[in-house]
């Protein structure tokens, strides 16, 4: 957690709590970017430069929100300006493993953890952003309305859509595995 007296002290130029600030961030902000993204290669480009425009705009954060906020927001932002520029879908890094926790052997998760990612990539990109927020960064309603700037119930109306079609896409799985 970034507190406001590591942000002022890195507003005022200590490199040290700058870089501190920004390691914090790259997580959230790459797992942002590749659930965005779907691939390896263009979340770690995205991430980089959302972590510089994260640098480049410290001096214009007010502290009206969180700062993890604040700089998910860009995340989308920039992932979402990637997306515009490729124009096209293209299938998440099956190597990635965004799960903790696991009760599934590694290759039952294989296959869990790959068909939970495409479902997420085909949502929308507006409940794409909310479900990501909400399940994989554990923002509060609020935190995604202010990040997304949606009002709370837009928030709720996406995050309710977006859960009822990866229910329906990813019915063949229940506690414990694949349906027999």
């Amino acid at each position: 957690m970034v507190e406001g007296d590591q942000v002022r002290r890195a507003r005022d130029g200590d490199r040290e709590a700058l870089v501190g600030l920004l390691r914090e961030l790259e997580g959230p902000v790459y797992r942002t970017a590749l659930y965005m993204l779907g691939n390896q290669q263009d979340a770690l480009d995205a991430a980089q430069e959302a972590l510089l425009r994260i640098y480049r705009n410290l001096s214009g954060y007010r502290f009206e929100a969180k700062l993890e906020t604040w700089a998910q927001r860009i995340a989308l932002h920039t992932a979402v300006d990637f997306l515009r520029r490729r124009k096209k879908i293209l299938p998440l890094d099956e190597r990635v493993d965004p799960g903790r926790g696991r009760r599934e052997s590694p290759v039952e998760w294989a296959g869990v953890s790959h068909d939970v990612k495409s479902a997420i990539r085909r949502l929308p990109e507006p409940q794409r952003r909310v479900v990501i927020l909400r399940y994989l960064q554990d923002f509060t309603y609020e935190e995604i309305a202010e990040t997304t700037q949606l009002p709370l119930n837009t928030v709720k109306s996406h995050l309710y859509r977006g859960r009822r079609k990866l229910q329906s896409w990813l019915a063949d799985y229940r506690e414990g595995g694949v349906r027999p």
